[in-house]
C-alpha cells in the first residue's frame, strides 16, 4: 500500500493533500493509467516560470488524476503553493464544476475569481509571470479489448456527470486516460499585448478563450456535441431552401404540403446519420479481434500533423477509395488514435436492412448515385451536409465517387467538394481542412470481382445474399494495410487566390461565378496529394518489375537487381517527403511475395525463375499501378532508349514537357513542366551514376553505357511503366489521323479506341484490364482539346491540323517499328467496322 501511494502522489504534494487525498489516490493508483499527450510535456513550459494548470471540470478525480500525470511527466506539483494568491493552496483550478453524487450541477463561477486574481496579481507587480497550462482529461476514451462490453457505457462523453459516474468510469476505463497538455499562455504577454484594457474584459475574454479550446480539444476527441438526431432532421426540415422546396414541389406535382413535408421528412430520414458513441465503442472493441485475423497490421504515417492541426477546423477526410474496407479502416484507426470518427458519405446502395441501421450508428449517411430530375432531395442533401459543416462535424467522404478497378486514381466528381465549399461560404464559422489520405493494400477481397468488371461483366448490386458469399474471403490473409496522411489541403488559401474578396459572398445562397474554377484546383490538388503520401510496399516492387517482363518472369537474380534499382531511385530521388517505401531488402521482397502467394518459383540448374501468371498477373497489375506515379520520370527516361542506341539531352527533355500534360492528367503528378524537366534531369544523373547511361562530346548526347549492353533491360523494365500509357495516346493518335478530320465524334473516337485496345490486348495476352478502360481515352481526348490540338466542329466532329501528324511522328522515338506496325494495322479495320456498331 505505501508503495502505490508513493507512486500517485510525490512527496511534496502529500505535505498538502491530507490523508484523504492520499487514501484515494492509492485505492484508485492501480485502476489508472495515464497516456500524456504530449509524452513529455515539460519541453512546452518556460523554465524558472510558475505554473498553474487549467483543466475543464472540477472534480477531485481529475485533480487526482493531473497530480499523478504531473509526477509521472517530472512537471510542478498543481497542488504546490503560488505565492501571492492569499490562501490558494494549489495552482490549479477548473473552467466548471461538476455534478454531486446522483445528480448534476450547474457550473460554478470560481474560474472566473481565480482569472481576475491572478490578472490583478499581475497588475501590481508588473515583473512577475505566471503561464497557464490548459489540460485536458478524459477517462475511458477508447476502452481497450480485454475492459468488457460494460466499459463503453462509462467511456467520456460531453454530459456534466456526477461523482459516482465518474468513480465507475474510473474503475471501468481508468487504463485508458488520456491527459493532454495544451502550450501554455504567459499571462505577462496577454497584459502586455492587451495595454491599457480593464482587468474585468481581460478576465472575461481570457476564460472565453480557455472554454473555446476545451471545446476544441473535446470534439476533436471525441466528436461534437450531437445530443440527438433529430434535432439535426428538424434543422434541416426548418431551414428556409427547404421550405421553399417543399413549396414548390406541392405547387408543381399539384399536392398538398402536407404531403410534400412527409416526402421531404423520408428523404432526410433515408439521408441522415445516426450516430452513437456507445455503438462505436463497442464496434471498435469488435473489429481489434477482426483486424488482427483479417490483417497482418495496419499501419499510419504522418498522423501527428493532423493531429496538431484539426482542433478549431472543420476536417472532411477524402481518401483514395481502392475497398469497401476503407470506410471501416478509417474509422476504426481515427477511433484508435484518438480523433473523433467522421461522418462518411455512403452510396445508398449500401443502405440494406439492418447493415444500413449499423453503419448510420458508426457515422454513415447515405447518397443516391444521382439527384437528377428530384430537386426536393438535392435541396434536403445540400442542407443536411451544410448542417454537419456548421455544427463542426468531421465528414469522409470519396472524391472519386466509386471503388478504382484499376489500381489508379480515378477523375474526381465535383459534387460533394462543391456542396461542401457553398456551406462553408454560406456560414463561414471554421476554416475547412481537406485531408487527403492514401491507403494502400497487399492483397484485395473484391480482386476477382474487379476483373470480371473490367472484362464486361456486369457489377453485381450489393445484397445481403453477397454478403454471406463474400464471407468466403475473410479466409484467407490480406497482408498489412497502410494509412499515409498527406499534405493538408486548406480552404482559405485556395478562395484567397481565386477571388480575393470571396468573404463578401458570405451568407448568400447564389452560386458565384469563379466556384467552379476553384473545386476543379480543389480536386486536382487532393489528388495529387494522395499520390504524394503513396506507401510502397512489397507487392508493388513486384508487380512493377514482373509484369514488365515479356512473359511475366524474371530470372531470381534479376529480379533481385530491378527491386534494388527501383528503392534506389525512390531513395535518392524522393517523390515526396510523406512518400513511405518498404525497409525491406530485395531477397525479403521476394521471400514475403512467394508467402503471399503472389509470385511461384520455378526452379532450375542455372538459378531459378520466379513467375506470376494467369489470374494473379491481372490481380498484380492493380497494385503496380497504385504506384505507377513514383517512377514516371524515370520511366520517360528509359522509352526514349528502347529502340534509340543515342538520344540528345535536350530531346528528351523537350518530348518529355509535350507528353507530360497528358501523364499528369492520367497519373496526377505534382509539377508543372519546367518541374518535370528538373526530375528528368536528376533521373538522367541517377542513371548515370548507375552506368546504365553514359554521355560523349559535351555531355549533350546520351546512350547506353558502353559495355553495359547486357543491363539494358533495366531501362526496358523501367520504361514499362510507362509505356502502355504511350500505346494508348497513339490508338487515339492513330484513329484520328487515319480517319481524318471532320470524320469522327468524341464518343466515336472513345469507343473505336476501347476496341482497337481490345483486339491488341487479346493478340498480345496483355495482362492489364486497364489497357482498354475508355475512361483513359476519354482523358487524353479531353487534354487533347483543351490544348487545341483537336476541336470540335459545329456539327461536333473532330478536327485536326499538322500538329497531330507531329505527335504521330514522334512516336517512333518512344515505340518500337512492330508495336506502331500493329497498332496501325488493327486501327483501319476497327475504323472500317465502326459504322455497323
Amino acid at each position: 500500500m505505501a508503495r502505490v501511494m508513493t507512486q500517485t502522489l510525490s512527496r511534496d504534494a502529500l505535505a498538502h493533500a491530507g490523508w484523504w487525498r492520499a487514501l484515494w489516490g492509492a485505492l484508485l493508483g492501480p485502476w489508472i493509467k495515464i497516456k500524456r499527450d504530449p509524452a513529455e510535456p515539460v519541453a512546452l513550459l518556460a523554465a524558472g516560470t510558475p505554473v498553474i494548470y487549467v483543466i475543464e471540470r472540477n472534480g477531485f478525480s481529475d485533480s487526482l488524476i493531473l497530480e499523478r500525470a504531473c509526477h509521472e511527466a517530472g512537471l510542478p506539483s498543481p497542488l504546490a503553493m503560488v505565492p501571492g494568491l492569499g490562501r490558494r493552496r494549489r495552482a490549479m483550478f477548473a473552467m466548471r464544476g461538476t455534478g454531486g453524487w446522483l445528480q448534476r450541477r450547474s457550473p460554478d463561477h470560481a474560474a472566473q475569481a481565480t482569472i481576475r486574481q491572478l490578472l490583478r496579481m499581475l497588475e501590481d507587480d508588473p515583473e512577475r509571470n505566471v503561464q497557464l497550462v490548459p489540460v485536458a482529461i478524459y477517462v475511458g476514451r477508447a476502452p481497450i479489448r480485454q475492459s468488457g462490453w460494460f466499459s463503453v457505457l462509462f467511456s467520456e462523453n460531453w454530459a456534466v456527470v456526477g461523482h459516482f459516474r465518474r468513480l465507475l468510469a474510473m474503475l471501468l476505463n481508468g487504463r485508458d486516460t488520456i491527459v493532454r497538455f495544451s502550450p501554455p499562455i504567459s499571462l505577462s504577454d496577454l497584459r502586455r499585448e492587451s495595454g491599457d484594457e480593464r482587468v474585468e474584459r481581460l478576465q472575461r475574454k481570457l476564460a472565453r478563450v480557455l472554454r473555446v479550446h476545451f471545446r476544441r480539444v473535446r470534439t476533436a476527441v471525441i466528436g461534437p456535441d450531437l445530443s440527438h438526431r433529430r434535432t439535426v432532421v428538424d434543422s434541416v426540415l426548418n431551414a428556409e431552401a427547404v421550405r421553399a422546396a417543399i413549396g414548390a414541389t406541392a405547387a408543381k406535382e399539384n399536392i398538398s404540403t402536407a404531403k410534400a413535408w412527409k416526402r421531404a421528412d423520408h428523404y432526410v430520414r433515408e439521408i441522415a446519420a445516426d450516430y452513437s458513441p456507445p455503438f462505436v465503442r463497442s464496434v471498435s472493441f469488435l473489429l481489434s479481434s477482426f483486424w488482427n485475423k483479417l490483417y497482418d497490421g495496419i499501419t499510419m504515417h504522418h498522423f501527428d500533423t493532423l493531429r496538431a492541426t484539426a482542433p478549431g477546423h472543420e476536417v472532411v477526410y477524402v481518401p483514395c477509395h481502392r475497398s469497401h474496407a476503407d470506410y471501416v479502416l478509417m474509422s476504426f484507426q481515427l477511433y484508435q488514435s484518438g480523433v473523433v470518427v467522421p461522418h462518411i458519405s455512403a452510396g445508398a446502395n449500401l443502405n440494406l436492412p439492418v447493415l444500413g441501421s449499423f453503419l448510420r450508428r458508426g457515422g454513415a449517411f447515405f447518397q443516391r448515385r444521382s439527384f437528377k430530375g428530384n430537386a426536393l432531395y438535392s435541396v434536403i442533401f445540400k442542407e443536411y451536409l451544410a448542417q454537419l459543416i456548421d455544427r463542426g462535424v468531421p465528414l469522409e467522404y470519396f472524391i472519386e465517387g466509386t471503388r478504382s478497378r484499376t489500381g489508379r486514381l480515378l477523375t474526381p466528381r465535383g459534387g460533394l467538394l462543391s456542396m461542401t465549399v457553398r456551406a462553408f461560404l454560406r456560414a463561414p464559422r471554421r476554416p475547412v481542412l481537406f485531408q487527403p489520405v492514401y491507403i494502400g493494400y497487399e492483397k484485395l477481397m473484391e480482386g476477382r470481382a474487379y476483373i470480371g468488371e473490367l472484362s464486361g461483366r456486369k457489377k453485381e448490386t450489393e445484397s445481403w445474399w453477397g454478403l454471406v458469399r463474400g464471407l468466403r474471403a475473410l479466409r484467407q490473409r490480406y497482408g498489412r494495410v497502410t494509412l499515409n496522411f498527406g499534405e493538408p489541403v486548406l480552404l482559405d488559401p485556395l478562395l484567397d487566390a481565386a477571388e480575393p474578396g470571396w468573404r463578401e459572398h458570405a451568407g448568400k445562397e447564389a452560386k458565384p461565378e469563379w466556384l467552379s474554377a476553384v473545386i476543379d484546383t480543389l480536386a486536382a490538388r487532393i489528388q495529387v496529394e494522395i499520390n504524394r503520401a503513396a506507401d510502397v510496399n512489397p507487392v508493388n516492387l513486384v508487380a512493377l518489375a514482373l509484369l514488365a517482363s515479356p512473359r511475366h518472369a524474371l530470372a531470381e537474380a534479376d529480379l533481385l537487381a530491378q527491386l534494388e534499382l527501383m528503392k534506389a531511385i525512390l531513395v535518392a530521388l524522393p517523390y515526396s517527403e510523406r512518400t513511405t517505401v518498404t525497409p525491406m531488402a530485395p531477397a525479403d521482397i521476394v521471400a514475403y511475395c512467394e508467402q503471399m502467394g503472389w509470385i511461384t518459383r520455378v526452379a532450375h540448374p542455372l538459378g531459378d525463375v520466379l513467375a506470376v501468371s494467369g489470374e494473379k498477373a491481372v490481380l498484380l497489375s492493380y497494385f503496380r499501378n497504385n504506384v505507377l506515379h513514383l517512377f514516371a520520370a524515370g520511366a520517360w527516361v528509359a522509352c526514349c532508349f528502347i529502340t534509340n542506341r543515342r538520344v540528345a539531352r535536350d530531346t528528351v527533355k523537350r518530348l518529355g514537357r509535350t507528353v507530360y500534360p497528358f501523364i499528369q492528367s492520367e497519373l496526377f503528378l505534382p509539377w508543372d513542366s519546367d518541374g518535370f524537366e528538373a526530375r528528368i534531369d536528376a533521373l538522367i544523373e541517377f542513371l548515370i551514376g548507375r552506368g546504365l547511361l553514359a554521355t560523349s562530346g559535351d555531355a549533350h548526347l546520351l546512350h547506353q553505357a558502353a559495355g553495359r549492353e547486357d543491363e539494358s533491360w533495366q531501362l526496358r523494365l523501367l520504361a514499362h511503366c510507362l509505356l502502355q500509357a504511350f500505346e494508348r495516346y497513339y490508338i487515339a493518335v492513330a484513329a484520328l489521323v487515319k480517319n481524318g478530320p471532320h470524320a469522327l465524334t468524341a464518343g466515336q473516337l472513345e469507343n473505336l479506341c476501347q476496341l482497337a485496345a481490345q483486339r491488341l490486348s487479346l493478340l498480345y495476352q496483355q495482362s492489364a484490364p486497364e489497357f482498354f478502360d475508355k475512361s483513359l481515352f476519354r482523358g487524353f481526348i479531353q487534354k487533347l482539346r483543351e490544348r487545341r490540338i483537336i476541336w470540335a466542329d459545329a456539327d461536333g466532329k473532330l478536327e485536326f491540323d499538322a500538329v497531330l501528324n507531329g505527335v504521330a511522328r514522334d512516336a517512333r522515338l518512344i515505340l518500337a517499328r512492330e508495336v506502331r506496325q500493329s497498332i496501325l494495322k488493327i486501327t483501319p479495320d476497327v475504323v472500317a467496322a465502326e459504322p455497323t456498331q
